[in-house]
């Protein structure tokens, strides 16, 4: 029994992080654009439904197979620290801690992670995409009870910025559930670019609107906003910051697990733990196992904290650390850690630090979206940037990206704080791929993401769950790890785990040397999946969408 059945298909199929969003995708599936036009439409849409999480101008990590190319690839769209910075300067300014607000912010890499994706892999444009964003934010939606419940539980760091504080808070208090939640400045944005698109696409056609649309952000007037409000508030981001900018396009990373490819991002985001995970699971025989049995969840808990600790031990921006990925990835490596971890006892009082400490707060970001069409495109992405710990711009209506956050401030960590260097990012797509099937999944959740997404996979292609089912199946989280977030807090062999679940095994993981907590049911904290399940050879596509948030499937 699931709360929500599987979404089947044949023409398309869209899943994303709230039902509007995946409405916005399905109508552009409706108009002729493809699973890369449906996604970025979804994903900028989210960046209203769901501002509280993911920001306009925030970050938008994206995976995605082109049918055409016949590859999958990466758009890395991740921020740099303004090149005022410098590697001591909050050990300098502020004795090592990295304040709330303007500060952590870096250079907004969304706006160009979308129109990247669009030039290359779409075939609409700027204004085609961003009109159901733009409806979203001048008209309102109504207040759903996760956004209404995240802006009360946080009224003291919204209350912090002024604007915030405005849009969040309207009539002095948080928006009633149901009420229309409008975010005009917002919509006046958007709809700003997407009059520069199609002012320019008409003279030029469907790349230069889209390089016009680029501009209006990275060059134009919202650039010369973005610059004014970080000079009078105290910020570093400048005009050179914005208008050197670019997210490029990458190779995709990918381990073997069993006979499918799994990949992920760089190590510029966590990414590749994701694929350490899974190399150290595909080792044992999981299905003997049983299906989150204590045997499997001790085993998958171990593997999570060994992958963490490579994690922090050596990602960071390549671009500045050398990250020795092709042996981190290696079947070797992945044998060495399974070495590591014994049947019968968790090992994380041998890291040195046995002391109880109590669990990091959960960080309250991002959103998810993936997409396949009938020509075998497939999109995945993780759009992200919250709203209550840096300020929004006022004539402007969004937050520039605070991802900052996740950089250390010493500098001998390989995630260290640098001019022009990026953040080592929580949020990472994935896309699975085998003979003609390709499953995009991913999650919100920071240092959860990884961990949620590897359980709903492995309850898929190992134990046979179906989509939807393998994301309902209930879940752990382990938080034995430095948090990504600063202060980068860690609870040394903490394990979380959903009520149900820790009924019955909780004893035996405790029995194990895991420090067990339980979470309720259902609860948002513990990720919110989405997959779709494509099989080209059939022509039928499978879609699954997590209830533990506003996540929805839709297709045809």
């Amino acid at each position: 029994m699931t709360c929500r059945p599987v979404i089947s298909g044949q023409k398309y199929m869209i899943a994303a992080g709230h039902p509007l969003a995946s409405m916005a995708g399905t109508e552009i599936f409706k108009a002729g654009g493809n699973a890369i036009d449906a996604g970025v439409a979804a994903g900028i849409a989210l960046s209203v439904l769901e501002s509280e999480l993911v920001s306009f101008a925030g970050v938008a990590p994206i995976l995605l197979y082109s049918a055409e190319a016949d590859k999958v690839v990466t758009i890395p769209g991740l921020g740099c620290w303004p090149k005022a910075v410098d590697a001591e300067f909050f050990n300098r300014e502020h004795s090592g801690e990295m304040p709330n607000g303007i500060l952590r912010t870096v250079v907004p890499a969304a706006p160009d992670a979308w129109i990247t994706a669009l030039a290359n892999y779409g075939r609409m444009g700027f204004a085609d995409v961003a009109q159901f964003a733009i409806e979203f934010a001048l008209k309102g939606f109504p207040t759903y009870p996760l956004l209404a419940e995240l802006i009360e539980d946080h009224a003291e760091e919204f209350g912090r910025f002024p604007h915030n504080r405005d849009i969040y808070f309207p009539h002095g208090k948080p928006p009633a559930v149901g009420s229309l939640f409008k975010q005009e400045a917002l919509g006046r944005t958007i709809q700003y670019m997407a009059d520069e698109d199609r002012t320019a696409a008409a003279k030029g056609g469907r790349k230069t609107g889209l390089a016009a649309a680029r501009a209006a952000f990275y060059a134009g007037d919202i650039a010369q906003e973005i610059i004014r409000f970080q000079q009078e508030n105290g910020g570093l981001l400048r005009e050179e910051d914005l208008r050197n900018f670019h997210v490029g396009i990458e190779p995709s990373v990918h381990v073997p697990f069993g006979d499918w490819q799994v990949h992920g991002c760089g190590p510029w985001t966590q990414g590749p733990m994701l694929l350490q995970i899974m190399s150290i699971l595909d080792g044992y025989d999981l299905a003997s196992l049983g299906h989150n049995s204590a045997e499997y969840l001790h085993v998958l808990a171990e593997a999570i904290r060994l992958a963490a600790a490579d994690r922090d031990r050596y990602y960071g921006d390549p671009n500045f650390v050398d990250v020795p990925l092709e042996r981190l990835l290696s079947r070797e490596h992945a044998d060495a850690l399974r070495g590591q971890i014994s049947p019968d006892r968790a090992g994380w009082e041998t890291q040195g630090d046995s002391s109880a400490q109590p669990a990091p707060g959960g960080h309250m970001d991002t959103s998810y979206v993936c997409a396949v069409d009938a020509s075998g495109n497939a999109f995945s992405a993780t759009p992200s940037d919250a709203a209550y710990n840096a300020p929004i711009m006022p004539k402007l209506g969004f937050v520039a990206s605070p991802r900052g956050t996740q950089s250390w401030t010493n500098s001998a960590h390989p995630s260290s704080v640098a001019p022009g260097k990026r953040p080592r990012l929580t949020p990472n797509p994935a896309l699975a791929v085998k003979d003609g099937r390709f499953i995009p999944f991913g999650s919100p959740g920071g240092d959860v993401q990884t961990q949620a997404m590897v359980q709903t996979i492995v309850n898929h292609l190992v134990f046979g769950f179906d989509v939807q089912a393998a994301t309902e199946a209930p879940r752990l989280a382990s938080y034995s790890f430095p948090s990504s977030f600063h202060p980068h807090k860690s609870s040394p062999g903490l394990l979380k785990i959903e009520a149900t679940l820790c009924g019955k095994v909780g004893a035996a993981l405790r029995n194990k040397g895991h420090r067990v907590e339980e979470w309720p049911d259902y609860v948002w904290l513990a990720g919110s999946v989405s997959l779709i399940d494509f099989d080209a050879e059939a022509g039928r596509m499978d879609a699954g969408s997590d209830p533990r948030r506003m996540g929805y499937a839709i297709g045809w």
